[in-house]
């Protein structure tokens, strides 16, 4: 777009946004600069086998804000982009295309599998970093990383090693997550709980030589063949005298003891439980505390194993959960079942129901770590924005548990140990050993296990920049400025990136965390295949343009509340990019003979000052904004200002100075405060909308390389003039009400008004009547008084009233006043009538105790409307009987 070009009437994106994507790459703007204080952003690293969806648009959106902005600062910015290789999701994707060839991963065996993983990566691996770039991400494509390539590969096993000879990493057999489907361990955070409908079932364990029984309540009844104890609360009077007793388990007849434990809920159920030690993990705690054994009865795929005895070995778990049921209904063991809703694990990847299990799996010892994870957040050198969620995450950390880090999968970082079967030696090490250091076997057998994906991630904002080696992006870019993510993973990454780089790399990895909540639908319901309720970003992109969607995700948004995605708000954006181009193919056209001029500030005009007043009001407001991550906020800011200050008022203010006729001096400081404004607002704009903003930079005249390596405006007080606000404050209100009249009387367009104004007060008076050639204009008049007393009020005329002036418009030969009355009754009948609807509704004791909240404030809603409208009309028929 160049000035004095014909210039299509709509904005069309399509033929913008990659054109200036490719240019600004090309010209290495996205690279950092070199010069200046540096500022940092590591991207979280979508899975490598992922499509771009909305939450990752507006996380990216969110970092590329931040970076457009600290970029036009003068800081010398890095974004770190990437992806996860993601073991569980990947792995499952191929697994998936395998059989679809009706083969299996271990028919193919693990060599030839991982060569299927790499084609598949290599295939669709930068899909979404493709997608990325379609968004507009202003990333140092040059340092892109994935978490398998050499160094952060290099990194992972470093940091293993390292805390394995700490003593910081050791393996064990303990209960954990276990997925059925997807055949691997799986961490706390992992498992994602539904609350669903299950069953409690009462069971009755005779004690042992005695007539008595104790009944123990269960949701899990087929777990009840693993069972190796009863547990009752110490101060149970209940259960006191069965305490050191043994009770007979039924249908296997193993005798088990009754113990007691603080850990038990004296009210849920009867107040005595079974303990499983293999499938619970308080069972499994307590099991450990009280000596108890424990017995595993299920197979890793989820059916029932010989332990669990001959009726139910191979059995699903389910179908064997009736089978227990019915016999123990038989054996008169089931005293009774009821419904109970309660929360079920299942596994985040496949929607598995999680089984917990007891299996040898490598943990890391996590209460070392924790401590100064919790320190650098109770101190401040990190700090979480908004602040309420420094309280979830310290509440997470000083509970945490040891994180089982090792996965039964193929796909991802091998666990660096290997045995020595001649020896029995365990050989932890950085390198791939050639021999066994105790007996020189050469014969070693690797560790099958990979890690979890979060260990790589959590090393993230150093293994990037370089890090095990002191490198100069290590002494540059580290610690990182600020991590942008979503509120949901916190405990997945965000605490482990902390407390691993200051473990690691001895610095808290980043100063700031930017949370944002997660993107709902309309309904305000989590996006999901289950409810079909999901956003293509891309065809959004497609049929809208990259920058309508980027603010339509920011617009609105409070710090770290999850926000309703709705079509609505997109079109309200795209009617604003519209906006943007029409005012300034207005502009531009008006430029043709711009000369550049030094305007003199007094000399000015009252639309003049007042609109460099509002820009620099709008530059200190968004600075402070975008200082606070108060993306939300910012975007209002320079939406009101362009739509509201900029097109509605003072483009319209300019036009008649702009003629060919007028006086030269005035078209010229008309053209410079129009350009100087539209050149300040592209600036201010181009973090939310980058194409737009540098395409219509690129036609401005006077305009500089980029707008990407532009300075980002400063807020100068001395350009702010606070008269001159308050004197268009005043026009505008004079405006605005005598178009409202002409709206509200249904007044004909082309009819010319006779306005008078009231202003008592002597400074607003003399403002107005200095500049009442803007308002005679600008609402259509014939004739203006402007009086600071007036006897009496013109008669049969609309008037608006308000602390700044008294507006009259004598209505005598605009309408038929007759038909108007007539016409003004009809409608305080309806607003009557939709009133008592709405009241009736509000006032039935029945209708409020049952209906929604959101129904009844609906109502209310509707309630206030009408009696509002019913005011109004009142007002405008005693106008026209006065």
């Amino acid at each position: 777009m160049e000035t004095g070009k014909q210039r299509a009437a709509v904005y069309e994106p399509a033929e913008v946004e990659q054109k200036w994507y490719g240019w600004w790459r090309e010209r290495g703007y996205f690279r950092p600069s070199g010069t200046g204080e540096s500022f940092t952003v590591v991207m979280p690293p979508p899975n490598v086998t992922g499509q771009l969806h909305l939450g990752h648009a507006l996380d990216n959106t969110i970092q590329d804000i931040l970076i457009r902005w600290r970029r036009m600062q003068g800081f010398n910015t890095l974004w770190v982009p990437g992806t996860d290789h993601a073991g569980i999701a990947t792995q499952a994707k191929v697994e998936e295309a395998l059989a679809q060839e009706g083969v299996s991963r271990q028919q193919l065996g693990r060599e030839a599998f991982l060569e299927r993983v790499w084609e598949w990566k290599n295939l669709y691996g930068d899909r979404i970093t493709r997608q990325l770039c379609l968004l507009g991400s202003s990333c140092d494509w040059e340092r892109e990383r994935f978490t398998m390539d050499e160094n952060c590969s290099r990194a992972v096993r470093e940091v293993f090693v390292n805390l394995y000879e700490e003593g910081l990493i050791y393996q064990g057999d303990y209960i954990v997550n276990w997925c059925p489907r997807c055949l691997t361990a799986i961490s706390d955070i992992e498992v994602e709980h539904e609350d669903e409908d299950g069953g409690l079932w009462y069971l009755k364990y005779p004690v042992e030589d005695s007539d008595e029984f104790i009944v123990v309540a269960t949701t899990r009844p087929e777990t009840m063949l693993g069972d190796t104890g009863v547990a009752v609360h110490p101060e149970d009077e209940r259960y006191r005298g069965l305490v050191g007793k043994m009770v007979v388990l039924p249908l296997v007849g193993r005798k088990i003891p009754v113990f007691a434990d603080d850990y038990v809920d004296r009210e849920f159920g009867t107040g005595a439980v079974k303990v499983t030690p293999a499938h619970d993990p308080n069972d499994f705690d307590m099991g450990q505390r009280h000596g108890l054994d424990t017995i595993s009865v299920m197979n890793l795929d989820g059916t029932m194993n010989e332990a669990a005895g001959d009726a139910y070995a191979g059995m699903d778990r389910y179908a064997c959960r009736e089978a227990v049921v019915n016999h123990l209904r038989a054996r008169g063991a089931l005293l009774e079942h009821e419904v109970h809703r309660h929360a079920v694990g299942h596994c985040q990847r496949c929607n598995t129901v999680v089984e917990p299990m007891v299996s040898r799996q490598w943990f890391v010892r996590m209460q070392p770590l924790a401590k100064p994870a919790i320190e650098t957040v109770l101190s401040g050198d990190t700090r979480f924005v908004p602040e309420r969620f420094t309280r979830i995450y310290i509440n997470w950390m000083e509970n945490i548990r040891d994180w089982c880090i090792s996965r039964q999968l193929w796909w991802g970082h091998r666990i660096p140990v290997w045995y020595c079967d001649s020896c029995g030696e365990v050989i932890c090490s950085k390198s791939d050993p050639t021999a066994c250091p105790g007996c020189g076997h050469e014969e070693l057998r690797q560790d099958e296990d990979v890690l979890d994906t979060w260990f790589s991630s959590a090393l993230w904002p150093f293994s990037t920049l370089g890090w095990p080696e002191d490198t100069a992006d290590m002494q540059t870019f580290y610690p990182t400025s600020v991590l942008v993510t979503g509120r949901d993973i916190i405990f997945f990454w965000v605490a482990r990136m902390i407390f691993s780089g200051l473990h690691h790399a001895h610095k808290t990895p980043f100063h700031t965390v930017n949370i944002h909540g997660l993107i709902l639908d309309g309904q305000g319901r989590k996006m999901s295949k289950s409810l079909n309720n999901g956003i293509d970003p891309i065809e959004v992109i497609e049929k809208y343009g990259a920058d309508t969607l980027r603010f339509s995700l920011v617009t609105g948004v409070s710090p770290g509340n999850d926000i309703r995605f709705n079509w609505e708000k997109v079109e309200n954006t795209r009617n604003f990019a519209n906006k943007i181009w029409n005012a300034s193919r207005f502009v531009l056209m008006n430029l043709d003979d711009y000369e550049p001029v030094n305007l003199e500030f007094d000399e000015l005009t009252l639309p003049d000052k007042w609109i460099i007043s509002r820009f620099q009001q709008c530059v200190w407001d968004m600075t402070l904004q975008l200082d606070a991550y108060d993306w939300g906020e910012a975007a209002r800011s320079i939406y009101d200002f362009i739509w509201d200050d900029f097109c509605d008022w003072y483009i319209e203010l300019c036009k008649q100075r702009l003629t060919p006729e007028q006086d030269t001096a005035k078209r010229r400081t008309a053209q410079n405060v129009l350009r100087d404004t539209l050149n300040g607002i592209l600036a201010l704009l181009h973090p939310f909308m980058p194409f737009l903003s540098e395409e219509l930079y690129q036609a401005l005249p006077g305009h500089g390389e980029s707008l990407m390596i532009q300075a980002w405006p400063q807020a100068d007080e001395g350009l702010i003039c606070a008269a001159a606000i308050e004197e268009m404050n005043d026009l505008m209100a004079a405006v605005r009400g005598l178009r409202n009249i002409r709206a509200e009387f249904r007044i004909p367009a082309g009819a010319k008004l006779d306005a008078v104004l009231l202003i008592p007060e002597a400074e607003r008076r003399r403002g107005i009547i200095d500049n009442q050639e803007y308002i005679i204009r600008l609402a259509r008049l014939e004739s203006l008084r402007i009086e600071a007393e007036l006897p009496e009020k013109p008669v049969q005329s609309a008037s608006v009233l308000s602390a700044r002036m008294q507006i009259y418009v004598p209505l005598e030969g605009l309408i038929d006043i007759g038909k108007e009355k007539e016409r003004l009754l009809k409608e305080l009948k309806s607003a009557e009538a939709e009133a008592a609807k709405a009241e009736g509704k509000l006032n039935n004791e029945k209708f409020t105790a049952q209906a929604p909240p959101e129904v009844i404030a609906k109502e209310r809603a509707k309630a206030e409307e009408a009696r509002q409208k019913k005011e109004g009309v009142l007002q405008r028929l005693h106008s026209l009987n006065s």
